[in-house]
């Protein structure tokens, strides 16, 4: 199952297991999900509050120029 991304996981769990029930976890897919859910976070966001956003970053950016 190593072309479906198990092999690190089974593999480490396997190895490095010493019988008190941890979990193995798979760092590559936690942050691939954490990527995907912040994606589809601000995909579902509406326009209004992404140009929002867009400006309130670009007056933050413009007072931290100010500020140093």
């Amino acid at each position: 199952m190593v072309e479906y991304g198990n092999g690190v996981g089974q593999g480490a769990g396997q190895l490095g297991s010493s019988g008190h029930g941890g979990q193995v976890v798979d760092v590559g897919a936690s942050l691939s999900q954490l990527v995907t859910d912040s994606v589809h976070t601000v995909a579902a966001l509406p326009p209004t509050v992404l140009a929002a956003g867009f400006i309130a970053i670009v007056v933050g950016f413009l007072i931290l120029k100010r500020a140093f």
